[in-house]
């Protein structure tokens, strides 16, 4: 392992549960879901009519004008990215913009714009289509408008690799520091797909839950009701920094982001390899990378999305990588609130897992009625985390094969 160590000193957030990271981190615990019903007209055709959209908007926190410039998911990046900013307290500690740097992932990208912005062309003309589509559709955006807003010079950044991306993001984030590319890295994930197209396409896929008829309940990871997953939205934002950086500062630091493990499954360009080999080969490396045992691991948040094959091969994966020590890992799936928020999944959940090690607390899996037989120790209600250095690891797989694993570490 590089002799670099890489801290996390800001939390940044807005998503299905709350607008910022204390309303969200207090969600996730009390077991509050935020999958509703949709209201929207186009919503009635659709075979899944539900979703996890933002508890706040974005365009009741930022300037209605520096709204118009953003696609969605450039508003929740944004918006995540200035709290994780300001509880970093980097406001005024005048880091240098050249070492500086942004690593922002998006799944799907400026979807909405693209998507009206076509509309607008078919119904009035070419000459109704807005300057600014490009420069808001396009998946570096968030990423750009970040860089710009904090004047990050050292490198932006967007990793794509579907519902992997944004912990992909934060991996890159531990490399720049280590390969002394920057002292410190903006990243996360942010997505805005709550849209008819996406949604008929995942339904079309039968990707999505359509209980209906009972929203709360809809995202049931390792349930035997389960489904399929339920879409979401919003954004969240990890500040990394070298230990260096953070401890010359008098920085806060909330945990070590000590390791990634990233492989690709090359089986389907939808479905999990049943096999698990590819998720179970990411928490090896990453464990490896992070200079931990498999017994050092004590919380796993895992990617879990509520669809039948993907829970069950994510199960497998984990006691397969941590062998015997899987028995005393309590692993939860904070999407049975939130939803999947695709490309930002993984940094909302790296949120969920820092915090679970730095206040010693794991959030639950709510909607676990009738359990799967996973063998893995599932967290149905809150639980605490032993005293003591304890890591933790934070699962995400996405479309395509992606896997990547990260570790977390108590400081």
């Amino acid at each position: 392992m590089s002799a670099k160590r890489v801290v996390v000193t800001g939390l940044g957030a807005t998503s299905p549960v709350g607008g910022d990271v204390p309303t969200t981190w207090s969600a996730l615990l009390e077991g509050r879901s935020g999958v509703a019903a949709l209201t929207q007209d186009w919503a009635e055709q659709l075979g899944a009519r539900i979703a996890a959209e933002a508890a706040v908007d974005p365009l009741e926190v930022l300037e209605r004008v520096k709204a118009r410039r953003l696609d969605r998911s450039g508003q929740f990046a944004l918006i995540a990215a200035n709290e994780a900013w300001a509880d970093a307290g980097l406001a005024d500690a005048g880091v240098d913009p050249e070492r500086l740097a942004v690593a922002m992932a998006s799944g799907i990208g400026g979807v909405q714009t693209l998507l009206s912005n076509y509309d607008s062309l078919l119904e009035k003309g070419p000459r109704r289509v807005s300057p600014l589509a490009i420069p808001m559709l396009m998946p570096n955006s968030p990423a750009a408008n970040i860089g710009l807003a904090l004047g990050a010079k050292a490198g932006v950044h967007t990793p794509v690799s579907a519902c992997a991306s944004g912990n992909e993001a934060v991996a890159m984030g531990i490399d720049l520091i280590r390969l002394g590319r920057a002292d410190v890295v903006v990243c996360g994930g942010t997505e805005a797909a709550v849209h008819p197209l996406p949604m008929a396409a995942f339904g079309q896929m039968m990707a999505l839950s359509r209980r209906n008829d009972d929203p709360e309940a809809a995202s049931r990871p390792w349930d035997k009701g389960r489904d399929g997953f339920v879409l979401g939205e919003g954004a969240a934002v990890v500040i990394l920094e070298s230990a260096e950086h953070a401890e010359a500062r008098g920085a806060k630091v909330y945990a070590e982001a000590s390791g990634a493990g990233i492989t690709a499954d090359s089986h389907d360009i939808a479905q999990p390899d049943p096999s698990g080999l590819g998720a179970t080969r990411a928490m090896k490396l990453c464990l490896r990378e992070a200079d931990l045992e498999p017994g050092d691991v004590r919380h796993i948040n895992a990617h879990a999305t509520s669809t039948p094959q993907g829970d069950l091969a994510e199960a497998g994966a984990i006691r397969a990588a941590l062998g015997d020590a899987s028995d005393g890992v309590i692993v939860t799936s904070t999407k049975s609130m939130t939803g999947h928020l695709l490309g930002a999944a993984g940094a909302l959940e790296s949120v969920a897992t820092i915090l679970a090690i730095h206040q010693r607390v794991v959030p639950p899996t709510i909607n676990l009625d009738d359990p799967e037989d996973t063998g893995l120790d599932l967290a149905d209600k809150k639980r605490d985390l032993p005293a003591g250095d304890v890591a933790a690891l934070n699962n995400s797989f996405g479309f395509g094969g992606h896997n990547v694993a990260l570790a977390f570490r108590s400081v």
